[in-house]
């Protein structure tokens, strides 16, 4: 799983599953480019799942990506089913806390 956090104001929090960076996906008027952005430090499943947790508790924004990394955000509580969408049935969801 790749994870990027990208300082600003507001630490972005890219997380996504290995396979998928460097695709694309479209459906109708929706996108999901996985190219730079997405593209970080490889780290094991458990990791990601602490640093969720620890990250969930800062002003922090999740930008989650793949089947992997929904199931770990889920179990981390960073998100809800509802706020899971897909594109092309690669699940992905934003979260700003």
């Amino acid at each position: 799983m790749l994870v990027k956090i990208h300082k600003s104001y507001r630490d972005v929090v890219a997380v996504c599953d290995s396979e998928l960076i460097g695709k694309k996906f479209e459906e109708g008027r929706k996108q999901l480019h996985l190219n730079e952005f997405f593209n970080g430090e490889e780290k094991p499943e458990e990791e990601v799942l602490e640093l969720m947790k620890d990250l969930e508790k800062e002003d922090v924004t999740f930008n989650i990506v793949g089947k992997k990394a929904i199931e770990l955000a889920l179990k981390a509580g960073v998100i809800k089913e509802e706020g899971i969408s897909t594109i092309q049935d690669v699940p992905f969801a934003l979260v700003l806390l």
